[in-house]
């Protein structure tokens, strides 16, 4: 099968093995799969990763040297129901949820004993930017009231949106600011605008980015070259207690978080930053400030955010800006680093081999 392979900091079009299933995997064919900003992370910084899971002993450890197949972001359609998921090959047979055909989104790890194999993540295993992969059958959610792919593509970065709230633990009449209007900063929007959040200030250097921030509940936006994200909320409120999520992952702009942040207020870091970073403590000791790093999410929030896309209580149209097949992979990546012209891509075996914006 064709996946688009990862090798030393490039992206290369192959032919791999195709994944056969064990017991109580699904393999499935890729209907879309996102490119996240981890995505991009991980190709250009991929030893800090694997630097950060060997110290940690977690299974996010892998060699960034060797090959590997990244995408995390998927909907896919069942192919096949491999041993013990249903098929009369165990006892008692364990009646699954899905069945040849179903659209599912699953969590991006595979069950392997006591192991939780990270999907897209793994030099054994393909991420979504294949053809076909596997899924554990346990853990694959079918896509309900006919929602199409592309928009269940987006459960994944939305579900972290989802989880950096509940992270934050807000409360009634917290006003919020949102530094960096990608994809997860506008997931956090629209579950702010979801939860009735009154003031929401964000800021973003690309136009493009902002109009979509507006568009998914931001009540005022902001270019910082122009005006700092904070002065802002200063302008328009400054006076409910603050709430500052920080979704840009560059060095720097932690510390800029903590400079800017009003005293007594709560920083939620949900970018992801790979290379080694540095803040100054003392700002933060005087200021008394709050600092909550937040990861991905558990797994009824993943369901949750299934379900609230499907139920149309949450609009993930805006977010989706463009499609692409394996053959404009790497263009797509370099597109995404400027940050100006698009926000969710999503790429889809077989699709168009230059990015294409898209109307849903």
């Amino acid at each position: 099968m064709q996946a688009v392979v990862a090798r030393r900091r490039q992206l290369v079009v192959e032919e791999i093995d195709d994944p056969v299933p064990e017991t109580g995997d699904t393999l499935v064919a890729v209907r879309a799969c996102g490119i996240c900003g981890s995505d991009l992370h991980t190709l250009d910084h991929a030893e800090h990763l694997a630097e950060v899971g060997a110290a940690m002993g977690t299974d996010l450890a892998f060699d960034p040297v060797a090959d590997y197949v990244l995408g995390h972001e998927w909907c896919a359609e069942v192919l096949e129901l491999g041993p013990g998921s249903g098929d009369g090959s165990i006892e008692p047979p364990i009646k699954p949820a899905i069945r040849p055909g179903d659209l599912v989104v699953s969590v991006p790890y595979l069950l392997r004993g006591e192991a939780l194999i990270p999907l897209g993540f793994s030099n054994d295993l393909p991420g979504g930017f294949a053809e076909r992969m596997l899924l554990s059958t346990a853990l694959c959610l079918p896509v309900p009231n006919g929602l199409d792919h592309r928009r269940a593509a987006l459960t994944e970065p939305m579900a972290v949106g989802l989880h950096t709230l509940a992270r934050a633990g807000l409360c009634d009449g917290d006003a919020a600011v949102v530094i960096g209007c990608g994809p997860i900063g506008l997931a956090i929007i629209a579950w702010l605008a979801a939860r009735g959040v009154e003031t929401i200030v964000a800021g973003d250097f690309s136009e493009q980015r902002r109009a979509l921030a507006s568009a998914m509940g931001a009540h005022e936006v902001v270019d910082p070259r122009e005006e700092p994200v904070v002065d802002a909320w200063r302008r328009v409120d400054g006076l409910r207690p603050l709430v500052l999520f920080e979704a840009v992952g560059v060095p720097g702009m932690l510390d800029q978080a903590v400079f800017d942040a009003p005293a007594r207020s709560r920083i939620v870091v949900a970018g992801v930053c790979m290379q080694p970073d540095t803040f100054r403590p003392l700002i933060a000791v005087v200021k008394e400030l709050d600092l909550h790093f937040v990861y991905a999410y558990d797994p009824d929030e993943f369901a949750a955010t299934l379900r609230a896309i499907a139920e149309g209580d949450v609009d993930v149209t805006p977010l989706i800006t463009g499609t692409v097949g394996f053959e404009g992979v790497a263009d797509a990546f370099t597109t995404l680093r400027r940050a100006d012209q698009h926000v969710k891509v999503l790429v889809e075996p077989g699709g168009p081999a230059s990015l294409t914006g898209v109307q849903l």
